[in-house]
């Protein structure tokens, strides 16, 4: 039990970032679509489970021991090759989104300029890649746990005590113009893709390096069927409060405020610490695509890349949930019909290897 429950951990830790915990994914993915929304959660947390459990056979199946073996096993070697590519600057533009997310909440917040907020993540981040800050990202993860309570008891609490009287809740939430795509089923596929997308190659690494197979197998399942409950109870919270949020940046953090100061100064601290802990790995593995590692190039490339990331932060969190994040889900699209293929293809070999078996002999 112990083994699932740390696999679990391991996929929703990996998804669940600052875009999610703040509550501005799930506003744009499901609650703008009313009680479709709600539906929409459900899929969600049917597509979790299946894919995550894929990822760890497939992992087992390929004896996946990187990224680019997962995807050019996929994918071929052709497509493989764009894909790699591609998924590497979208890791930049999630690290974008981060830096933009930390103006954002010093806004919103303590109604610091933006622009601060940016200056400090991005001011982490760099020393971060240029000094290895291991324990540093190591302290702040363990942050996590403390993040996921804290997000669920918020949204329980939120949806339990929301005053709907008097407010037209579908009509509000069709007030909210920054949608993932036109139509909630869509929006859906597309959370689930861009999210499960970034855990392709350490799902899949699990599923080759985790002694316990079963319990590797089963944690997907229960971290899907988490991941899934979670953006419920966010968006049931969101969905009841949308009077109250819709324009805002970090609805979370706005539903933390009104409880008290002080649980959304908390909300606060542990958002950021969750900015950061998401823009780290993403920068890293962006640079460390094209540059070796700890080399004097690596880190000149690591100040660079950081400098650029805080231009684009300017475009603004709600701006760029809205627009890289969609973008991330198509890509995953085309991963999931590559492993859907895969995986037709091994079960037709799985079923004609006894006959060949049988007629060699």
């Amino acid at each position: 039990m112990r083994d699932t429950l740390r696999i679990a951990g391991v996929y929703i830790g990996t998804i669940i970032g600052a875009g999610y915990a703040s509550g501005q994914e799930i506003l744009q993915f499901f609650t703008g679509y009313g009680w479709w929304g709600i539906l929409g959660t459900l899929v969600s947390m049917v597509m979790y489970p299946l894919l995550g459990y894929y990822l760890i056979v497939l992992g087992k199946r390929v004896q996946a021991r990187s990224h680019k073996s997962v995807i050019y096993h996929i994918c071929g070697k052709y497509l493989g090759a764009v894909i790699d590519v591609l998924l590497a600057f979208f890791l930049f533009g999630v690290g974008v989104i981060m830096i933009a997310g930390a103006g954002s909440l010093f806004h919103q917040q303590f109604g610091i300029e933006p622009v601060i907020g940016y200056v400090l993540m991005t001011v982490l981040v760099i020393l971060a890649l240029l000094l290895s800050l291991r324990r540093v990202l190591n302290v702040i993860s363990s942050l996590a746990p403390f993040a996921f309570v804290l997000v669920i008891v918020l949204a329980g609490y939120a949806a339990l005590t929301a005053d709907t009287t008097g407010v037209d809740l579908e009509a509000v939430a069709a007030t909210q113009d920054q949608l993932a795509s036109p139509h909630w089923l869509l929006s859906a596929f597309l959370h689930v893709s861009f999210n499960v997308t970034i855990t392709v190659s350490i799902m899949a690494m699990i599923g080759a390096t985790e002694k316990n197979y079963r319990a590797a197998k089963r944690g997907a399942v229960l971290g899907g069927l988490a991941l899934g409950a979670i953006a419920l109870v966010i968006n049931l919270a969101m969905y009841l409060n949308i009077d109250d949020l819709v324009g805002t940046d970090m609805p979370m953090l706005m539903l933390a405020t009104e409880i008290h100061p002080g649980v959304g100064v908390a909300m606060a601290v542990v958002l950021l610490a969750m900015i950061f802990n998401t823009a780290v790995p993403m920068f890293y593995s962006f640079t460390a695509r094209f540059f070796t590692v700890e080399t004097k190039h690596f880190r000149i490339a690591a100040v660079v890349v950081g400098l650029v990331a805080f231009g684009f932060g300017f475009i603004g969190f709600t701006e760029l949930v809205g627009t890289v994040y969609p973008l991330l889900g198509y890509m995953g699209f085309i991963i999931f019909a590559a492993m859907a293929l895969n995986l037709i293809r091994y079960t037709r070999r799985s079923k004609t290897a006894p006959t060949a078996v049988s007629h060699d002999s």
